[in-house]
């Protein structure tokens, strides 16, 4: 018997919910198998990958691949409407990346398409820098 695509598996079931437990920040796959290995639960690494490469596919959670050389990070999307209006923060010291919402912000991108006609992608523009917690680190 063939599966669909959209067959629900017990670990399809568990990285949904552990997606959505951390649906105000971007996990990355390293993460989530560290948790399920942590957690005992029997969640390959590729099942892993598998899946959220569906997941994305049909839109469930949104893939950032923010400098080409880490690894993408997932978030799980409430709409079709969400992490849009917004730029990341991502954190040179421990990989963080934080969602940016700020006027002053809105206001330059605002800015770039009226005096430059240049749209800024919102889901793509990524500042650098040190996160709060590594810029205090001793």
């Amino acid at each position: 018997m063939k599966r669909s695509a959209n067959y629900n598996t017990r670990q399809r079931e568990a990285l949904i919910r552990y997606i959505i437990s951390h649906r105000d920040s971007h996990v990355t796959a390293a993460q989530i198998v560290e948790h399920f290995e942590n957690e005992d639960v029997a969640i390959g690494r590729t099942t892993i990958f598998r899946h959220l490469e569906k997941l994305t596919a049909s839109g469930v959670i949104r893939r950032y691949t923010t400098d080409g050389i880490s690894g993408a990070c997932y978030q799980y999307v409430e709409s079709l409407d969400d992490c849009h209006a917004h730029l990341h923060l991502k954190c040179e010291g421990c990989g963080e990346l934080q969602h940016l919402e700020c006027d002053a912000l809105n206001e330059m991108q605002h800015h770039f398409l009226k005096q430059h006609d240049f749209e800024v992608n919102a889901l793509k523009t990524v500042f650098y820098g040190k996160c709060g917690s590594c810029l205090h680190r001793v």
